[in-house]
């Protein structure tokens, strides 16, 4: 008689299963292996599994036995399977990738699966495997510039350092303005998105104006100071760092994060920092905006309140901002900062080598 082998778990074996069957994106038979498995755990015999389960017997028997010898291994991929060898797709693979790499189209500034396939007269449905196959994805790309700052190493470890290593008695703001913020109306109502259907909104709109919002994020809390203005000159700029002087505890040094806009190096702007000496500028490199976190405030700002929202006037608009910003004070979060210098620099020289290779290739 045949005796199923006991399943005893380690605590990081049981967590990695319990993932594996609840995962939604997780294959199927995947998720059926990993039951099989907890519940062998839990001390069911395979007949009890097979029939909770409503799988065959036999299948029960040989998964538990697989994770018995092999341990996650053995369910987590299948044996080699017999059947013929893909050989046709084979033969074009070289052809698919080499062409779609290094080559473009006539009339188009990337290959699809439909003009790649018609190009080198085969199947899409196997042009769109090779390229999944080898993570190719030509109708994709990102934003990306690298620092021609000259000084580029040393604003990187000065503004670095102020987030991984804040000083005493100051606080470490990051600071910016979002210029031009349409107040945008839609044409029509938009209708709310119900099951089986999305929401909608018009493609064209009508502009009420604009604002320029004056922001900082404190790290340590994560609190925002803000104001909106009609414009984003000097004179403005200074006003807001009036109200940054006003809403912050006077007994404490001001180290303020900005970019290289030649508003925040006015000479007035000059003027009134040395006479407000608790005030520290320290500009990022140029071409660098990933590296004042104020920006991700913005972005959350605009996807959250203001990409989908429909303002009649300026004072809508503004309220709106307002609204959002209150409510991110009731609940801040601090700023935590993790890539060190070292990391940054060797991310930036690996892209600096590609960006030369294919200028000189």
């Amino acid at each position: 008689m045949r005796i199923a082998p006991p399943i005893e778990l380690t605590q990081e074996e049981r967590a990695e299963l319990t993932r594996w069957s609840r995962g939604r994106s997780t294959q199927a038979r995947c998720v059926e292996r990993a039951r099989i498995v907890l519940l062998a755990a839990d001390g069911k015999n395979n007949q009890e599994i097979g029939r909770q389960l409503g799988i065959d017997l036999n299948k029960v028997s040989r998964w538990r036995r697989r994770f018995a010898e092999s341990r996650l291994a053995g369910i987590e991929k299948d044996l080699p399977r017999g059947g013929r060898k893909p050989t046709r797709r084979a033969a074009v693979d070289t052809a698919i990738i080499t062409k779609v790499t290094q080559t473009k189209p006539k009339n188009a500034t990337h290959w699809s699966t439909r003009t790649l396939a018609k190009e080198l007269g085969i199947n899409q449905t196997m042009v769109h495997r090779v390229l999944k196959a080898n993570g190719l994805q030509p109708h994709m790309t990102r934003t990306f510039k690298l620092s021609n700052d000259p000084q580029f190493e040393e604003k990187l470890c000065d503004v670095v350092g102020l987030y991984l290593s804040p000083p005493d008695n100051a606080l470490v703001l990051s600071v910016d303005e979002k210029s031009s913020i349409q107040a945008l109306d839609r044409t029509q109502p938009s209708l709310p998105f119900v099951k089986g259907r999305c929401g909608t909104m018009t493609h064209d709109y009508k502009r009420n104006g604009t604002t320029t919002l004056f922001a900082s994020i404190e790290l340590g809390f994560g609190e925002v100071i803000a104001r909106c203005m009609p414009r984003h000159r000097h004179q403005e700029w200074i006003k807001f760092l009036k109200a940054i002087d006003e809403e912050t505890p006077s007994e404490l040094d001001l180290h303020l994060i900005v970019d290289n806009y030649a508003t925040h190096k006015h000479p007035k702007v000059r003027e009134w920092l040395d006479r407000h000496r608790r005030f520290h500028v320290h500009f990022i490199p140029t071409s660098s905006s990933w590296l004042n976190v104020i920006e991700r405030f913005f972005r959350d700002l605009d996807q959250k309140r203001l990409k989908r929202g429909a303002f009649r006037s300026v004072r809508q608009l503004e309220d709106a901002i307002k609204g959002y910003i209150d409510a991110h004070n009731e609940e801040p979060k601090p700023i935590v900062w993790t890539a060190t210098v070292e990391k940054i620099l060797d991310k930036v020289g690996r892209a600096r080598a590609a960006l030369d290779n294919h200028q000189t290739g």
